[in-house]
């Protein structure tokens, strides 16, 4: 396989973002907390669950994606408690098939990746971000209160292509298939 690194200025504008596809009621859920808490001027997407921030445009990402979900199952993840982002406010997701997903990536992937990227990941859907501190404190300090962790589904992977704000769906890549 010929994995060319790209220029950044190539990675800024076209790059792909990779998240995990979760089941559809834990999707609405998450969806339902980022519009009522994120701000609405610039909240462009859905809730997400990031598996990498800045892939490079090319193909055998998609073949390597392709090649993972063939014989991964769906899991589950835990929605397991509410986190501070500083200026937002997030839910921590944990399953250990997150990270060990990650890992078998961005092992084969190394050379191309964002910095970001190459860290180890603190799963987490972000609900809130970009607000004054004390709007997130008293943002947490109200869900706490009454949020349960719960199991959801993890069915697949998606691709999106970033679009300097939204992003626009590429492909979807469901486990198992």
């Amino acid at each position: 396989m010929n994995q060319q690194p790209i220029s950044s200025d190539q990675l800024n504008q076209s790059s792909l973002v990779a998240t995990f596809a979760m089941s559809f009621s834990a999707q609405n859920y998450f969806n339902q907390l980022r519009r009522q808490h994120f701000p609405a001027e610039r909240n462009h997407l859905d809730a997400h669950l990031t598996l990498f921030h800045a892939l490079p445009p090319q193909s055998w990402i998609i073949e390597d994606m392709k090649k993972l979900v063939k014989n991964q199952e769906p899991f589950i993840a835990t929605a397991q408690n509410i986190v501070s982002l500083g200026n937002g406010t997030a839910i921590k997701i944990i399953s250990p098939n997150l990270a060990l997903i990650h890992q078998i990536l961005q092992k084969k992937w190394f050379d191309v990746l964002s910095a970001q990227d190459r860290q180890r990941r603190n799963f987490h859907i972000t609900i809130q971000n970009k607000v004054e501190s004390q709007t997130a404190k008293k943002l947490q300090a109200e869900i706490t209160v009454e949020f349960k962790p719960f199991d959801f589904m993890i069915e697949g992977i998606q691709l999106w292509r970033y679009m300097n704000g939204p992003w626009e769906f590429q492909n979807s890549f469901d486990f198992g298939s």
